[in-house]
């Protein structure tokens, strides 16, 4: 599978081509914007530029000095950026789910650690500063699984867990078989 350059100046000539104008103006420009709110910057140069999505926030990031979309290369890098005791859960939960089926690639995609194969995914995992989300790709199995999620709080398509998290194992595993084809 080619991977999309994840270089915000990757993003460039589409901008050039789209709006017929060169990136020296657009850097001129986004120095005007100096002060604005991010969610301004996009509005302006989506609704009164022309610019998508992608190319607005590559522009804007770009100028704030990011120079890639992508934080971490690995999900060992992502697990081991992590402080204890999240590290510690994040890691027994991608081996549990590695075990369990190891037909599944772990990959980083968008800036996460996530099962999948081919191109479909089926579990995801997220940090945030005092939960760990895991992520089945299948809202349904959510809903299929509710009398499991007793203690934890669920969100539309997401399951907050402990940082410090007694992992369910069963639990987990029964996230991702639901989605498998039989």
């Amino acid at each position: 599978m080619v991977e999309r350059d994840p270089r915000r100046e990757a993003q460039f000539p589409g901008m050039e081509k789209r709006t017929g104008k060169p990136m020296a103006h657009w850097f001129q420009f986004m120095e005007s914007q100096t002060g604005r709110k991010y969610e301004e910057q996009m509005e302006t140069l989506r609704d009164e530029h022309g610019f998508t999505r992608a190319q607005a926030n590559a522009l804007i990031m770009y100028m704030k000095g990011s120079t890639s979309s992508r934080r971490v290369e690995t999900p060992s890098d992502y697990v081991n950026a992590l402080p204890d005791p999240q590290r510690s859960t994040a890691q027994f939960i991608l081996d549990t789910i590695g075990s369990a089926f190891p037909q599944l690639e772990l990959v980083i995609a968008w800036n996460q650690p996530m099962f999948r194969e081919g191109k479909r995914y089926y579990f995801g995992l997220s940090a945030a500063k005092n939960h760990l989300l895991v992520a089945p790709f299948n809202a349904d199995v959510l809903d299929t699984l509710e009398p499991q999620l007793s203690g934890l709080k669920r969100n539309k398509k997401t399951v907050q867990v402990p940082n410090d998290w007694e992992v369910d194992t069963a639990l987990l595993t029964e996230m991702v078989s639901r989605q498998l084809p039989q």
